[in-house]
C-alpha cells in the first residue's frame, strides 16, 4: 500500500510539473510598438503606436507558445498631428484601407527558461513578411497592483518599408526600419 501511495504521490509531483499553457491579455495602457528611421541622414526619428492588443500563450515547461498582436495603425503617433494624419495617409500606412498592423507567432525561442526570439509573420499594409523579433528582456513575476501574474519584455527587429509598400521619399528617409516593442500582458 506504502508503494502505490508513494507511486500516486510522485505521479502527481510530475504531473504538477508539466505546467499548461497559460494564457496572457496585453496591457494597452503598457505595451509601445515604436518605429525608428534616418531622416534625410540629419536624424533619427523615432514615432510609436499608441493602441495595442492580443494575445500572448506560454508554455513555459514546454517552451513553446503563440504570440498573436494587433496595432491599430491609426494610432501612430510622431508628437506632431499633422505628420500622424500624413503617416495615415495613402503614401505611408493608408488606414483608411489597412487600418491595422498585425504579427503572428510561428515559433518562440527559449535561452534556457528565457524567451529569447520570436519567429512570425509581420503583416503592414495586406503584406505579410517573416521576421525574427529579437527579445532583449523577458520577465514573469507576481504584478504587484494587480495580484495576478504578469509578464513583460523588449523585443527588436529590423524591416525594409518598401517590402510593405510603405516606401514613400526612400532612400532619403530610411528603408530600413528598427522596430522595437515594449509589452505587457497579464494571465487570464
Amino acid at each position: 500500500m506504502k508503494k502505490i501511495a508513494l507511486f500516486l504521490m510522485a505521479a502527481g509531483l510530475s504531473l504538477s510539473a508539466a505546467a499548461a499553457p497559460e494564457t496572457y491579455a496585453i496591457d494597452g495602457s503598457h505595451t509601445y510598438p515604436r518605429f525608428e528611421y534616418s531622416h534625410f541622414g540629419y536624424s533619427t526619428q523615432i514615432s510609436r503606436f499608441d493602441k495595442t492588443s492580443g494575445t500572448i500563450v506560454l508554455d513555459r515547461a514546454a517552451k513553446a507558445g503563440s504570440i498573436d498582436v494587433t496595432i491599430d495603425a491609426s494610432s501612430v503617433n510622431s508628437g506632431f498631428p499633422v505628420f500622424n494624419s500624413h503617416l495615415q495617409g495613402e503614401d505611408f500606412f493608408d488606414t483608411k484601407k489597412f487600418p491595422t498592423i498585425t504579427f503572428k507567432s510561428s515559433k518562440l525561442h527559449f535561452a534556457g527558461d528565457k524567451l529569447s526570439a520570436v519567429d512570425g509573420n509581420l503583416t503592414i499594409k495586406g503584406i505579410a513578411k517573416p521576421v525574427r523579433l529579437e527579445v532583449t528582456s523577458f520577465h514573469c513575476m507576481p504584478h504587484p497592483m494587480l495580484k495576478k501574474e504578469a509578464c513583460g519584455a523588449n523585443a527588436t527587429t529590423k524591416i525594409k518599408r518598401t517590402e510593405f509598400n510603405n516606401g514613400k521619399y526612400a532612400p532619403y528617409v530610411g528603408d530600413e526600419i528598427t522596430l522595437s516593442i515594449a509589452v505587457e500582458a497579464v494571465k487570464q
